[in-house]
């Protein structure tokens, strides 16, 4: 990669970021192709040096200001600021990265952390934004909605224990508390898909190059949060059965290029837990392949707490 790149195409329009829109994508397979041939781009399977794009939940429902989850940054346009310079890096380094791997945060609405999943003892559910810790579960603050156990697979002696089970190793692992989100990531939903110019972005990158986006979803189980990208929060019930399990084809996968590139949203959440995942994970494997990590920390906002 050089510092100036390739020029960007006149389809992307940075003041567009933040509109839904449905991309042309036959024109633009159509640009995509001549485009190639005007740069001599050549296919991604002739890449000496190979380079993975990992995108981290740049969907609506985080980076649209009118969406459930806009991750505003310090200067209230982190995440539409964060889309806008990432389309840019895409298209002037078309000929250099390999395959663009956006991951999707997936929810449907009965989850563990989201409100409709517990109440307390009027009825009434937690606010989006609650923290719910240890001693909460232990003091009967919160319990399961009961009228939650007629869904398949929550069974209610099981999931009763298992409430108290999660904010523990919740608690043990020094992470967050168990919050509750606001209802976002609806799989789809407007709010589940790309952003728009991203969408777009990796569309025309896969024309250019012959290189099928390899998008990855997560967060669907009901019983956990799903940080990183590679697994969720907790992976074993209270009596030490799997519940899920981590994402090692991915890991895999990307051990396979030559450098990963890590850009998304949020950087104070699922990017945070997405890095940590890959270190820890690349280090048992051999501590050289940690420096094929690259973070693009223009690309990426935290959440912040007003006032902190």
């Amino acid at each position: 990669m050089n510092e100036k790149g390739l020029p960007i195409p006149h389809h992307f329009d940075k003041k567009r970021v933040d509109k839904v829109w449905k991309v042309d994508y036959l024109n633009r397979a159509n640009d995509a192709r001549q485009w190639a041939k005007q740069l001599d781009i050549k296919p991604s399977s002739e890449d000496k040096f190979r380079i993975g794009l990992l995108i981290v939940d740049m969907q609506n429902t985080f980076c649209n200001p009118n969406f459930e989850l806009f991750v505003s940054g310090r200067n209230g346009k982190g995440a539409l600021d964060d889309v806008s310079r990432l389309c840019s890096f895409i298209y002037k380094n078309l000929s250099a990265i390999t395959e663009i791997i956006p991951t999707m945060d997936t929810h449907l609405p009965i989850q563990i952390f989201h409100p409709i999943f517990l109440i307390d003892n009027h009825g009434e559910h937690p606010a989006p934004y609650t923290l719910i810790s240890v001693e909460d579960i232990e003091n009967g603050k919160w319990k399961i909605n009961p009228d939650v156990y007629s869904i398949p697979g929550i069974d209610q002696k099981y999931s009763s224990g298992y409430l108290l089970h999660y904010t523990k190793q919740l608690k043990k692992s020094g992470k967050y508390n168990l919050t509750i989100w606001p209802y976002h990531a609806m799989l789809g939903g407007i709010g589940h898909a790309l952003v728009s110019s991203l969408e777009e972005a990796i569309f025309f990158h896969s024309i250019v190059r012959y290189a099928q986006p390899g998008n990855q979803i997560k967060g669907n189980n009901p019983f956990t949060e799903h940080y990183s990208v590679f697994g969720p929060e907790i992976t074993k019930d209270i009596n030490g059965k799997n519940i899920t399990v981590k994402n090692i084809a991915l890991i895999d996968k990307l051990m396979n290029f030559d450098a990963i590139i890590i850009a998304g949203e949020a950087k104070s959440h699922c990017i945070a837990w997405t890095i940590e995942d890959l270190l820890n994970d690349f280090s048992l494997r051999g501590k050289k392949l940690i420096q094929k990590i690259y973070i693009l920390e223009d690309c990426m906002s935290p959440v912040v707490v007003p006032n902190v």
